[in-house]
């Protein structure tokens, strides 16, 4: 029987397949949601037959996990990338606030809503989101034992401070996925008060380091 989908015989190194086929699930994670994720989706977006999707992930809610990983991977290394920096802690931290908001911080906060709300029957993707939740917490608290140790922030428990935030970003981005008024600026703003309050910074301290980096 032939198929109604045009095949293309390209053979590929394995791993390139795989992120191939990740990529490809995380994009329509973050556009139409976790739920639209099946091998036989991605096969067609792909052009390929079913069994070489089942080959790399023998079931959708494997694939499911995965894609939702990649694209909060994506996401964190955007905001809080790891590894040597040449701007300042405060500077950082500011940079990580202000981009948690508008379209593109959207798409990935109602991923997070729709894989928490997911994780409850799918124990692949409730394992992949108490990991993603690890690796958010503890790049945040290492950014604020960076600025511990710079003198530019003061705090005992870096880790609480980094949950405070977190919890108030969660907060601001439970509504995402409703139409309604604008949030008003004090609103908008509430993570950052909350930074400011618990690092011993004084107020719009970190909108003036967003504005000198």
């Amino acid at each position: 029987m032939s198929s109604s989908v045009q095949r293309k015989r390209i053979r590929k190194d394995p791993a390139a397949r795989r992120a191939e086929i990740v990529d490809t699930a995380a994009a329509i994670a973050l556009a139409e949601g976790l739920e639209c994720i099946t091998l036989r989706r991605i096969a067609e977006e792909l052009a390929v037959r079913p069994g070489l999707i089942s080959h790399y992930f023998p079931s959708a809610e494997e694939l499911v996990a995965e894609a939702f990983g990649s694209a909060a991977t994506g996401e964190l290394d955007r905001l809080l990338p790891a590894g040597p920096h040449d701007e300042r802690p405060v500077e950082r931290l500011a940079r990580f606030l202000d981009h948690t908001s508008g379209e593109t911080y959207d798409a990935i906060s109602r991923l997070w809503l729709n894989a928490r709300h997911l994780s409850r029957y799918r124990p692949p993707l409730r394992d992949r989101v108490a990991l993603q939740e690890a690796d958010w917490r503890g790049r945040l608290e290492g950014l604020i034992q960076d600025g511990v140790a710079a003198g530019e922030f003061r705090t005992e428990d870096p880790l609480a401070v980094a949950l405070q935030i977190l919890v108030v970003l969660d907060g601001l981005s439970a509504d995402v996925n409703t139409d309604g008024p604008e949030v008003p600026a004090a609103v908008h703003r509430m993570a950052h008060r909350t930074a400011e309050r618990e690092l011993c910074l004084g107020e719009g301290a970190l909108e003036r380091a967003a504005a000198a980096g």
